[in-house]
């Protein structure tokens, strides 16, 4: 329920290279509300200037959000509309926001779309994979086993998987997807989104480590992966692999994860399925001692 007297909390996409690209409603928006509220007010300031907007700009980031949200949730509530915006693109997309929003709608704030740019969107349409169902996942986890297990839910994801990275992280980045399974899958890298320079580069991961190598990226770009074709081995195939590495002696995990990986069995199914044959092995060697 919202409070009528409250104020709106505006979300609103801006450009992501290309200033052309900014709409008439969004600079309605931010010439009209008493405050916007963004990444980086440098930044900012210099794309309001050029459209003459002089609304005030307060800074709004993952170090201060905590800090200043509950202001600017009490100056919504007193009538005041602000509009959010990050450095480019659409905020709350690997971008800070949420916790404004968030807060904002507990209070009864309205929250206002005003939609435009997004990286996510211009990658996937300028992809040539396959767009009717897709995965966001945004950045990876730097390092560890979260990072390990997010690509491998990557690469056995049967939808396009979309991931943002820098530049220098590109090539460790695609030579981790090769390892977990994914060496001839077909990818896009996509960068310079709506500027001068903008590319699309196609290949199997495997092409694309060896151009990286070659030739350096620069800036942020987003790396595009196709879905996993799904699996020609039946499912008592598949029954019967687990057995297998059970016997072998594998644990319930790798084989779940060989499940996943290499014969893109559902996580749940692989989960079920790898316990499953554990408990029959363990059974089937109980009977043999006594």
């Amino acid at each position: 329920m919202t409070t009528s007297a409250a104020g709106s909390l505006y979300v609103v996409s801006t450009p992501i290279g290309n200033l052309g690209d900014m709409t008439f409603r969004a600079v309605e928006v931010l010439s009209s509300v008493a405050l916007v509220v963004a990444e980086d007010t440098r930044h900012s300031r210099h794309l309001l200037n050029h459209y003459k907007i002089a609304t005030p700009l307060k800074s709004h980031h993952e170090h201060n959000e905590a800090k200043e949200t509950p202001a600017l949730v009490a100056r919504l509530l007193r009538g005041d509309s602000i509009a959010l915006i990050t450095d480019a693109g659409t905020p709350l997309v690997s971008d800070p926001g949420a916790r404004l929003v968030a807060a904002a709608v507990d209070a009864g704030v309205k929250i206002v779309p005003a939609p435009g740019a997004s990286s996510v969107l211009a990658a996937i349409v300028g992809s040539a994979l396959p767009s009717d169902r897709f995965l966001f996942v945004g950045f990876l986890e730097r390092k560890g086993k979260s990072r390990k297990d997010e690509i491998a839910r990557v690469i056995s994801s049967d939808v396009t998987t979309i991931l943002f990275e820098s530049a220098n992280r590109l090539h460790s980045t695609l030579s981790d997807l090769a390892d977990a399974g994914g060496a001839d899958r077909a990818a896009v890298i996509a960068r310079e989104l709506t500027k001068q320079f903008e590319e699309f580069r196609r290949g199997s991961i495997t092409d694309l480590i060896a151009h990286y190598a070659k030739e350096s990226a620069r800036g942020e770009v987003v790396i595009l992966i196709e879905g996993e074709a799904p699996s020609e081995i039946s499912s008592e195939d598949v029954e019967e692999v687990a057995r297998e590495l059970i016997s072998a002696g594998s644990s319930p995990r790798e084989v779940m994860d060989r499940l996943i990986t290499e014969y893109g069995t559902p996580r749940n199914s692989a989960y079920k399925l790898a316990h499953q044959r554990a408990g029959n092995e363990t059974a089937n060697t109980g009977d043999k001692k006594r």
